[in-house]
């Protein structure tokens, strides 16, 4: 059964639906969507166990998938474009093979129809031993986590995560569902024979990124027969925030199409 998903609405025309990576929430795309609402109905989604949604014991990518196209189908949206990053990017994908009449354009961030190595498990581990009852303010958490999250940037993401000030410090994330989930998240569903996309789709590469090399793009054109590959050189996984501005260029022409 579908989770009914958080989201946050900006402008009005055709819409669009926009879905955050893994540890993220639609917060993340905010400067995005409000951009984007200059001509079109920007749905910014946390996905389920992320953000305000609901949590679940499970999230493989078809119950993902069936989250985001019930939660546009409710908005009295049957057709739509569809922008995601990441993790966010394999639900896109996997909503447009499901169901290709709902979606008129796909756009993947910085990611491919492949599996990965099992990524960030020791961030969920730390996460997970975290002493919340020890947390008084965000420093005190970020210091906990500085020795399995040295880098200072991703544990500020990370902590995003964490809300204060409202109670007993908690997480926003169902860590317990995201561990067990690791090993989903970083491959794809199997598909059945012959299953593609073939509607218009964007793939839009950091060139400093790992995760979406010219080696990916055979699996790709497998399932998105008409996919166009962008890549943005000085740019690593987070391109939106790296270079929003040719990231959105590319993205606007593509939407304008």
């Amino acid at each position: 059964m579908a989770l009914a998903l958080a989201a946050t609405e900006f402008g009005d025309g055709p819409p669009v639906a926009i879905l955050h990576g893994l540890f993220g929430a639609g917060r993340n795309w905010t400067g995005i969507a409000r951009r984007l609402a200059a001509r079109y109905r920007s749905i910014v989604f946390d996905l389920r166990n992320h953000g305000a949604s609901p949590w679940a014991d499970t999230m493989s990518y078809p119950e993902m998938a069936e989250d985001v196209d019930a939660a546009m189908r409710a908005r009295g949206h049957r057709r739509y474009r569809l922008l995601g990053h990441s993790m966010g990017g394999k639900v896109a994908m996997a909503v447009a093979l499901a169901d290709a009449s709902a979606v008129e354009r796909l756009v993947a961030v910085d990611i491919a129809p492949v599996a990965y190595e099992i990524p960030f498990r020791s961030y969920v581990e730390a996460m997970r031993r975290l002493d919340l009852a020890a947390v008084a303010r965000r420093g005190d958490a970020d210091a906990a986590l500085a020795a399995a999250v040295p880098d200072a940037a991703e544990r500020g993401f990370l902590l995003q995560n964490l809300v204060l000030g409202d109670g007993s410090p908690r997480w926003q994330l169902n860590l317990a569902a995201l561990e067990a989930a690791m090993s989903v998240i970083a491959g794809f569903p199997s598909l059945p024979q012959g299953a593609t996309f073939d509607g218009p789709a964007l793939f839009v590469a950091g060139g400093r990124s790992p995760y979406l090399k010219a080696a990916h793009e055979g699996a790709i054109r497998a399932l998105f027969p008409h996919a166009a590959v962008a890549r943005i050189e000085d740019a690593g996984h987070w391109v939106h925030i790296e270079r929003p501005h040719e990231f959105l260029a590319l993205v606007e022409r593509f939407f304008e199409g």
